[in-house]
Protein backbone atom coordinates (compact mmCIF):
# COMPACT_ATOMS: atom_id res chain seq x y z
CA UNK A 1 0.00 0.00 0.00
CA UNK A 2 1.43 3.35 -0.93
CA UNK A 3 0.32 6.90 -0.06
CA UNK A 4 0.27 9.91 -2.12
CA UNK A 5 -0.58 13.54 -1.92
CA UNK A 6 0.17 14.59 -4.93
CA UNK A 7 -2.68 14.63 -7.82
CA UNK A 8 -1.83 11.34 -9.88
CA UNK A 9 -3.56 10.28 -12.68
CA UNK A 10 -6.19 7.61 -12.23
CA UNK A 11 -9.24 6.27 -14.21
CA UNK A 12 -12.25 7.28 -12.33
CA UNK A 13 -15.57 6.39 -14.03
CA UNK A 14 -19.19 5.97 -12.47
CA UNK A 15 -19.90 2.66 -11.37
CA UNK A 16 -22.68 1.34 -13.90
CA UNK A 17 -21.03 1.24 -16.98
CA UNK A 18 -24.13 2.84 -19.76
CA UNK A 19 -22.77 0.63 -22.64
CA UNK A 20 -22.52 -2.51 -20.55
CA UNK A 21 -24.90 -5.62 -21.96
CA UNK A 22 -28.28 -6.46 -19.87
CA UNK A 23 -25.99 -9.17 -18.36
CA UNK A 24 -23.10 -7.53 -17.71
CA UNK A 25 -25.47 -4.52 -16.25
CA UNK A 26 -27.23 -6.60 -13.90
CA UNK A 27 -24.40 -8.60 -12.43
CA UNK A 28 -22.53 -4.36 -11.66
CA UNK A 29 -25.92 -4.40 -9.54
CA UNK A 30 -25.80 -7.49 -7.67
CA UNK A 31 -21.75 -5.94 -7.14
CA UNK A 32 -22.67 -2.59 -6.01
CA UNK A 33 -25.71 -4.03 -3.99
CA UNK A 34 -23.33 -6.14 -2.36
CA UNK A 35 -20.73 -2.92 -2.10
CA UNK A 36 -22.99 -1.40 -0.29
CA UNK A 37 -24.04 -3.50 2.11
CA UNK A 38 -21.05 -4.59 3.54
CA UNK A 39 -19.97 -3.11 7.28
CA UNK A 40 -16.25 -4.52 7.27
CA UNK A 41 -12.99 -2.54 6.27
CA UNK A 42 -14.02 -1.41 2.67
CA UNK A 43 -9.80 -0.68 2.63
CA UNK A 44 -9.71 -5.08 3.15
CA UNK A 45 -12.71 -5.19 0.16
CA UNK A 46 -10.20 -3.09 -2.14
CA UNK A 47 -7.43 -5.13 -1.91
CA UNK A 48 -8.96 -8.37 -2.38
CA UNK A 49 -10.30 -6.65 -5.81
CA UNK A 50 -7.01 -5.17 -7.02
CA UNK A 51 -5.10 -8.67 -5.63
CA UNK A 52 -2.88 -7.06 -4.12
CA UNK A 53 -1.87 -3.36 -2.44
CA UNK A 54 -4.09 -0.07 -3.06
CA UNK A 55 -2.45 3.42 -3.50
CA UNK A 56 -3.78 5.47 -0.74
CA UNK A 57 -4.40 9.04 -2.30
CA UNK A 58 -4.86 12.19 -0.87
CA UNK A 59 -6.02 15.11 -2.12
CA UNK A 60 -6.89 17.05 1.21
CA UNK A 61 -6.61 17.00 5.08
CA UNK A 62 -6.87 19.37 7.02
CA UNK A 63 -7.91 20.24 10.78
CA UNK A 64 -10.96 22.33 10.81
CA UNK A 65 -14.17 23.72 13.31
CA UNK A 66 -16.20 24.70 9.70
CA UNK A 67 -17.72 21.36 9.01
CA UNK A 68 -21.13 21.36 7.57
CA UNK A 69 -24.03 21.05 10.37
CA UNK A 70 -24.26 17.02 9.78
CA UNK A 71 -21.31 16.45 10.93
CA UNK A 72 -21.66 18.48 14.52
CA UNK A 73 -24.38 16.79 15.07
CA UNK A 74 -22.93 12.82 14.20
CA UNK A 75 -19.92 13.64 15.73
CA UNK A 76 -18.85 15.17 19.30
CA UNK A 77 -16.60 18.28 19.46
CA UNK A 78 -15.77 21.16 18.25
CA UNK A 79 -12.18 20.30 16.24
CA UNK A 80 -12.36 17.75 13.19
CA UNK A 81 -9.81 16.46 10.81
CA UNK A 82 -11.72 16.64 7.28
CA UNK A 83 -9.93 14.51 5.31
CA UNK A 84 -10.69 13.52 1.30
CA UNK A 85 -8.96 10.55 -0.45
CA UNK A 86 -9.21 7.67 -2.96
CA UNK A 87 -7.96 3.98 -3.22
CA UNK A 88 -6.58 2.74 -6.82
CA UNK A 89 -5.18 0.40 -8.20
CA UNK A 90 -4.00 -0.80 -11.66
CA UNK A 91 -4.37 3.16 -12.40
CA UNK A 92 -8.37 2.92 -11.67
CA UNK A 93 -9.99 4.47 -8.93
CA UNK A 94 -11.80 1.86 -6.48
CA UNK A 95 -13.68 4.27 -4.26
CA UNK A 96 -13.62 7.78 -3.20
CA UNK A 97 -13.83 9.06 0.20
CA UNK A 98 -14.61 11.85 2.27
CA UNK A 99 -14.11 11.44 6.65
CA UNK A 100 -14.35 13.59 9.09
CA UNK A 101 -12.85 12.54 12.52
CA UNK A 102 -13.50 13.61 16.14
CA UNK A 103 -10.46 15.00 17.72
CA UNK A 104 -11.95 15.08 20.68
CA UNK A 105 -10.95 12.28 22.52
CA UNK A 106 -8.91 10.41 20.18
CA UNK A 107 -6.23 8.64 20.79
CA UNK A 108 -2.85 9.97 21.25
CA UNK A 109 -1.14 7.45 18.85
CA UNK A 110 -4.30 7.08 16.56
CA UNK A 111 -4.44 10.76 15.96
CA UNK A 112 -0.74 10.83 15.14
CA UNK A 113 -1.55 8.40 12.32
CA UNK A 114 -4.51 10.00 11.11
CA UNK A 115 -2.68 13.52 11.06
CA UNK A 116 0.21 11.72 8.65
CA UNK A 117 -2.03 10.50 6.13
CA UNK A 118 -0.45 7.36 5.05
CA UNK A 119 -2.72 5.01 6.09
CA UNK A 120 -6.42 4.24 4.77
CA UNK A 121 -8.76 4.44 7.96
CA UNK A 122 -9.31 0.68 6.99
CA UNK A 123 -5.72 -0.21 8.07
CA UNK A 124 -5.73 2.51 11.57
CA UNK A 125 -9.62 1.05 12.40
CA UNK A 126 -8.43 -2.47 12.24
CA UNK A 127 -7.25 -2.64 15.77
CA UNK A 128 -10.09 -0.59 17.38
CA UNK A 129 -13.50 -2.34 17.65
CA UNK A 130 -15.61 -0.41 16.04
CA UNK A 131 -19.58 -0.40 14.72
CA UNK A 132 -20.66 1.08 11.36
CA UNK A 133 -23.88 2.79 11.49
CA UNK A 134 -25.64 3.81 7.79
CA UNK A 135 -26.48 7.59 7.77
CA UNK A 136 -29.49 7.25 5.33
CA UNK A 137 -30.06 10.75 4.41
CA UNK A 138 -26.26 13.09 3.72
CA UNK A 139 -26.37 15.16 1.21
CA UNK A 140 -24.34 17.57 2.49
CA UNK A 141 -21.21 15.05 2.35
CA UNK A 142 -21.94 14.05 -1.38
CA UNK A 143 -21.96 17.25 -2.36
CA UNK A 144 -19.08 18.39 -0.32
CA UNK A 145 -17.14 14.87 -1.76
CA UNK A 146 -18.15 15.16 -5.50
CA UNK A 147 -17.13 18.63 -5.59
CA UNK A 148 -13.37 17.50 -4.47
CA UNK A 149 -13.31 14.70 -6.75
CA UNK A 150 -15.73 15.21 -9.67
CA UNK A 151 -18.44 13.08 -10.85
CA UNK A 152 -21.35 12.35 -8.95
CA UNK A 153 -22.96 9.03 -8.74
CA UNK A 154 -25.51 8.91 -6.23
CA UNK A 155 -26.67 5.19 -6.87
CA UNK A 156 -22.95 4.35 -5.37
CA UNK A 157 -22.46 6.52 -2.85
CA UNK A 158 -23.26 6.16 0.89
CA UNK A 159 -22.40 7.43 4.12
CA UNK A 160 -22.26 6.03 7.72
CA UNK A 161 -21.02 6.91 11.03
CA UNK A 162 -17.96 5.14 12.79
CA UNK A 163 -18.42 4.64 16.82
CA UNK A 164 -16.44 3.08 19.60
CA UNK A 165 -17.35 1.53 22.80
CA UNK A 166 -16.83 5.60 24.10
CA UNK A 167 -18.56 7.69 21.28
CA UNK A 168 -19.02 8.55 17.70
CA UNK A 169 -15.29 8.57 15.99
CA UNK A 170 -16.09 9.38 12.44
CA UNK A 171 -18.54 9.88 9.56
CA UNK A 172 -18.17 9.18 6.12
CA UNK A 173 -18.88 9.27 2.72
CA UNK A 174 -18.09 6.67 -0.41
CA UNK A 175 -18.44 6.40 -3.69
CA UNK A 176 -17.89 3.41 -5.35
CA UNK A 177 -15.94 3.47 -8.90
CA UNK A 178 -16.28 1.37 -12.10
CA UNK A 179 -12.51 0.74 -10.85
CA UNK A 180 -14.08 -2.20 -7.86
CA UNK A 181 -15.00 -4.47 -11.10
CA UNK A 182 -11.35 -4.14 -12.40
CA UNK A 183 -13.17 -3.96 -15.70
CA UNK A 184 -9.98 -2.76 -18.03
CA UNK A 185 -10.94 -3.54 -21.23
Amino acid sequence: MSSNFSTPTARREQFANPAATPADAAHQRRVLKLLLAQDGSTTRLCEIVAGGPIELHVLSQHATSDVPAIVRAQLPGEQFIERITFLAAHGEVLMDNLTYIALDGLEPQLDVELRAGTMPIGHLLARLWVRRERIADAPELMRRLWNAVGLPDPAATRAYRIATPESARMLIAETYRRGMMMDRG
